[in-house]
């Protein structure tokens, strides 16, 4: 039986695409509601919403947003494990034209960025266009027809347009460890937090040291009989200067807004200088390397357990993390750091390479996420049938400006190959794509054209000059990260400062890109 064919959040049976009206009034408010382009937006965290809030200022209202959860807020909604929040300033984590008077402390715990972003799609009415529980798995161009299939469950939608906004962090990693799947006990990823799951008098491994771990580790061993931390790398830790927001602040900066963006834009400031260490002068950071290891020296009594914490990589190379409460929880009685590897896991525990088994009855893991050497987050082929997945998986994850791709015409992404970042809010680079989405879209209109494709030598251009701004940063000082891929390429991190991509991602430049023909010159390049 032929999946029916959803076109505008409207099934109906299998029929050819609708003609396209390239009408664009050009105007400085927002335009009418328009039928065309037809556009799906996968997934519903910052990047999603963001993308159909701005679409919704522009007048451009043919959109609807695949969820495969159940609600809004991405990774937001995802994790829910004790003590998640985040690890950048509120005020500067959250979309700029939707400040948030009301956050309680200095950095967002998660149950404030989910009713944030609830509230984002609440105030700007997305919720008539979100599909939930609609995870798109496969997504095909027909080129002859200017046109994007996708598949969602048992349908087929057809789009003009196809906006992949569910992100890197979006599919948790488990780890390769022989024997996993033969664990007597309780398992469950940091992400997928089994809160059915009473951890009271537990003997618990927690397997991973990452973001994660650092903020659910303080939350969980006072409850733990015994707790057993597998520490593989030691990360660099600083100090959190969180702290609660008053009321008084809170009614100030509901007063007079123009107080909060002032701190808003100092954080900025002073994250963004961080930049610095990361990609020209690595030797900047030796400074706050000794700040961290005197923090490991007041935190911890023990000189072993010091030895064990304390990295032995440049600072920067890895995911630097902030907490106040890790090393005073690892020091406790009932906690354990085992930096012997992992050789198996079997029924009753952990064997490490030492030949010790660790009996366990919980085991938690707090190893992230799938980002490199991965497919693409579902199927998608372009041109002539190319598929994204065989192409990452070959070359890395690549595009241009992390949001267009050749050969793909009509696919934007947001925090793409080359985005992320280590020293400052993900949401300012999140607005930085929208913005050049949106132009795109806009020129796509205003030219009249059927599609819009980034040309390959633009994109190899750029690849090829983005790599070598590595040469000289943190990230090429020896250590292996989850920024890089098998064969050491970075393709996960934007090696500069945040206003540079802004910079870039101000306007599409048209020489970079191939528009279809209009439809009265099917032969020619507009």
């Amino acid at each position: 039986m032929e999946p029916s064919i959803v076109q505008a959040g409207v099934v109906s049976s299998p029929t050819p695409a609708q003609p396209l009206n390239p009408v664009l009034n050009s105007t400085s408010g927002p335009a009418s509601s328009r039928a065309w382009p037809r556009i799906a937006i996968v997934g519903a965290g910052f990047a999603g919403i963001g993308m159909a809030i701005r679409l919704k200022r522009a007048g451009i209202d043919s959109f609807t947003i695949y969820e495969q959860s159940d609600g809004v807020g991405g990774t937001w909604r995802a994790n829910t494990y004790p003590g998640a929040a985040c690890d950048i300033p509120s005020h500067l984590y959250s979309f700029s034209f939707e400040p948030n008077p009301d956050w309680t402390r200095s950095y967002g715990p998660q149950p404030e960025i989910l009713a944030y972003l609830e509230r984002c799609a609440d105030r700007y009415d997305l919720r008539p266009r979100l599909r939930c529980n609609a995870p798109v798995t496969r997504a095909h161009y027909d080129e002859t027809r200017h046109v994007w299939q996708l598949e969602v469950h048992d349908e087929r939608i057809e789009v003009d347009v196809l906006i992949a906004a569910s992100g890197p962090l979006s599919r948790p990693a488990y780890p390769s460890i022989r024997g996993i799947d033969t664990f007597a006990g309780t398992l469950f990823h940091s992400a997928r937090w089994n809160h059915d799951v009473d951890l009271a008098n537990r003997t618990i491994g927690v397997v991973g040291t990452g973001a994660s771990a650092i903020q659910f580790i303080p939350e969980i061993a006072p409850q733990a009989a015994q707790l057993t931390v597998f520490q593989r790398t030691a990360p660099w830790v600083l100090p959190k200067p969180d702290g609660p927001i008053g009321t008084r602040w809170r009614r100030l900066y509901r007063r007079m807004p123009w107080l909060q963006s002032l701190a808003r834009a100092s954080i900025y400031c002073l994250l963004e200088a961080r930049a610095i260490g990361f990609v020209t002068q690595p030797n900047l950071l030796r400074l706050a390397m000794r700040l961290a290891r005197r923090y490991i020296e007041r935190s911890i009594d023990d000189p072993a357990l010091r030895a064990k914490v304390t990295p032995d990589y440049v600072m920067g190379c890895k995911r630097i993390l902030m907490s106040n409460t890790y090393y005073r929880t690892l020091a406790r009685e009932n906690v354990h750091v085992e930096t012997s590897p992992i050789r198996e896991i079997c029924p009753e525990g952990i064997v490490t390479a030492d030949g010790t088994l660790h009996r366990i009855d919980t085991l938690i893991c707090g190893t992230g996420f799938q980002v490199n050497d991965v497919p693409a987050p579902f199927e998608m082929f372009g041109v002539g049938g190319t598929s994204l997945s065989e192409r990452w998986l070959r070359d890395g994850p690549e595009a241009y400006l992390g949001t267009a791709i050749k050969d793909f015409p009509n696919l934007f992404l947001i925090v793409g190959p080359n985005t992320g970042l280590g020293h400052n809010s993900m949401v300012y680079m999140i607005e930085s794509q929208v913005t050049y989405i949106l132009h795109a879209l806009q020129t796509l209109i205003h030219k009249g054209a059927r599609s819009v494709a980034v040309r390959a030598d633009a994109q190899e251009r750029f690849n090829t000059q983005l790599q070598q701004r590595f040469s000289r940063s943190v990230w090429s000082t020896g250590c292996r990260s989850w920024y890089l891929t098998a064969t050491g390429k970075n393709t996960t991190l934007w090696p500069g400062f945040t206003f540079a991509f802004r910079r870039a991602t101000k306007a599409l430049d048209p020489r970079d890109f191939i528009f279809s023909p209009k439809p009265n010159a099917p032969h020619e390049d507009i």
